[in-house]
């Protein structure tokens, strides 16, 4: 768990020494709503938004990432303070979505 005031360089960090084809997810710290990040290419990215809206995002570029997951944070995560962040290996679209976690 991390703040969510340092969430964004350390996000970004994790970001670009992720390799192509992996994703991270980044949950709430009652870990009922996500937001998963694809790395798609070397500039490439998906960012899937699943909890008070539910959006899919493609082929934004690193240099936007900062920008969106900023607006992201407010929108999903607006009262947090703490939240997950999971690396979880090669992306599957059938799985990724579907992961169970415990809900507090």
């Amino acid at each position: 768990m991390i703040d969510k005031s340092s969430s964004i360089p350390a996000i970004l960090e994790r970001l670009q020494n992720l390799p192509v084809g992996h994703y991270l997810d980044v949950r709430t710290y009652k870990r009922n709503r996500f937001v998963l990040l694809v790395k798609k290419g070397e500039d490439d990215f998906l960012i899937i938004e699943n909890g008070y809206f539910q959006e899919r995002f493609e082929n934004i570029p690193m240099k936007k990432i900062k920008k969106l997951f900023k607006t992201l944070l407010k929108k999903e995560f607006p009262r947090s303070t703490k939240i997950r962040v999971y690396n979880m290996g090669e992306y599957d679209e059938q799985t990724a979505e579907n992961i169970e976690r415990k809900v507090l």
